[in-house]
């Protein structure tokens, strides 16, 4: 029964084999993309109020937990964004959700993101964000990959293996995550990560029975790494999604207030030596 269950643990959970170590020389090279001080590195963007105008306090940097940190309070959808472009990088990000939450998702699943490889203009997906690939990062559901569409500056688009599972009270399959499955392009809408519950429901504090985030109150480190058009992405160390064929494969990085209050307390970037 034990060596079964091995078995079926092995195929349903990516191999961390896959993803790719760094040198020494690499790790050297590190970006602290949050300097533990101020919003160095990063502009801000708000629905209403535009590019670093921020009225109400909706970034700050606090002491949680006994250490810098940037607080979003989520009251106002936006984002905090990279000045620059990158590509060939390896992101370590440590979150964790505050208690806060706004509306119109003040009793909805707590949500915001990190949109990588973001081009053209600011606003142009919904009014709040750009063109890119979200990693999702949401109750129940992070570690999920969104294909944000925009105004066409490039038209983004990922390839992902995927199997079709029936998810949600009428059964209506959705993607999901599969090492080994079939590999679709998604040119517009959302991949599951692998363990994603079919019961999900947008309801404060959901948790399902896979879930790798810790619960709430507790740091998370998120892990991806943007290799040329691949992009790897763990979850307090277990690969839960892998993108290849990724357009663009450059393009700056941003973090969104979506109705939830959350704190980032490390934004690390290594350049990958090409």
């Amino acid at each position: 029964m034990l060596s079964r269950r091995l078995l079926i643990l092995a195929v349903l959970v990516p191999s961390l084999s896959w993803f790719p170590a760094l040198s020494a020389d690499e790790a050297s090279s590190t970006i602290q993309l949050f300097n533990g001080k101020d919003l160095t590195h990063f502009y801000t963007f708000l629905k209403g109020y535009g590019k670093n105008n921020d009225p109400k306090k909706v970034f700050t940097v606090v002491q949680e937990d006994g250490a810098p940190a940037i607080r979003v309070s989520g009251e106002v959808f936006g984002c905090f964004t990279t000045e620059k472009e990158f590509e060939n990088y390896k992101l370590t990000v440590e979150y964790k959700w505050g208690n806060k939450t706004f509306p119109p998702r003040e009793k909805a699943t707590r949500d915001s993101g990190i949109l990588l490889h973001c081009v053209g203009p600011d606003g142009a997906a919904s009014g709040y964000w750009m063109e890119s690939i979200e990693y999702q990062l949401i109750e129940g559901g992070t570690g999920d990959f969104i294909v944000v569409g925009g105004n066409k500056t490039i038209g983004p688009q990922i390839t992902v293996e995927v199997e079709d599972r029936p998810t949600g009270p009428k059964g209506a399959k959705q993607p999901y995550y599969k090492p080994g499955g079939e590999p679709r392009v998604f040119t517009s809408g959302r991949v599951n990560w692998y363990g994603r519950a079919a019961n999900w429901t947008d309801t404060l504090g959901f948790r399902g029975p896979e879930d790798v985030e810790k619960p709430l109150g507790e740091w998370n480190t998120v892990e991806i790494i943007c290799d040329g058009n691949t992009i790897i992405s763990k979850l307090n160390g277990k690969i839960v999604n892998k993108a290849t064929n990724v357009r663009p494969s450059k393009g700056k990085i941003l973090f969104q207030s979506e109705g939830a209050e959350i704190f980032f307390r490390k934004i690390d970037l290594t350049p990958l030596k090409k």
